[in-house]
Order: structure tokens, then C-alpha cells, then sequence
């Protein structure tokens, strides 16, 4: 039997929340497909950003890439990782969070 998954928009909406109780308030940039699309999260820190780009591990488990590399980089680069993404795939949905920690206000596994 297949596993129940979480509606996209219901993720989100749920990740908003957690920011804000973590003090790392965030935006819908670019809403995607509310039941299925994937999410790229932007987070803004102190000297730059990166984007965390959501996927399944081997073990079908919600995880976490650093997409744009494992230090932060410039908005610009940030920006245009992100608009190739959505041009891949157009149910994407993007999300900003201030984060000076580069760490989401959510759980989950980074790699």
C-alpha cells in the first residue's frame, strides 16, 4: 500500500507558520501545484543565500539538497538557479525565509 503523503499546499502553509514561530518569517514567492508540486526554499542570511531544493531519498523519505552548493551565494545566482527550476518544472512552488543561519524553520534532513 502506497504511503499517505502530505498535500503541497498544506506543507507550505505549515512551513509559513514555522517560520514565523521560529523568528524566521517567509513568503510565498511562486505558488505551485497545491497537491503535488515540489518546493525550492530560499533563505536569505547575512552574507548571501542559498536555496534548499526538496526530494525523496532511497528510502522515500522527504530530504534536502543544498541546490545552489553548501556555501551561500549571491541573490542573483540564487534567482536564476531558481528560474531554470521553474522553467523544468512548472508546479514548483518557491518559498523566502530570513534564515542568518542558512537553517530552515522546519525539519528535515540536508545533505
Amino acid at each position: 500500500m502506497a504511503e499517505a503523503r502530505i498535500k503541497a499546499g498544506v506543507w507550505v502553509s505549515a512551513a509559513l507558520r514555522l517560520g514565523m514561530l521560529d523568528g524566521k518569517p517567509g513568503v510565498v514567492v511562486r505558488k505551485g501545484d497545491a497537491d503535488a508540486g515540489g518546493v525550492l526554499v530560499k533563505l536569505h542570511g547575512r552574507t548571501g543565500c542559498m536555496v534548499l531544493s526538496q526530494f525523496r531519498d532511497m528510502n522515500g523519505d522527504l530530504a534536502w539538497m543544498r541546490a545552489t552548493g553548501p556555501e551561500p551565494v549571491a541573490e542573483a545566482v540564487v534567482d536564476e538557479y531558481i528560474a531554470r527550476q521553474v522553467r523544468f518544472d512548472p508546479d514548483l512552488w518557491v518559498l523566502e525565509f530570513d534564515a542568518a543561519d542558512y537553517l530552515p524553520p522546519f525539519e528535515g534532513k540536508i545533505v
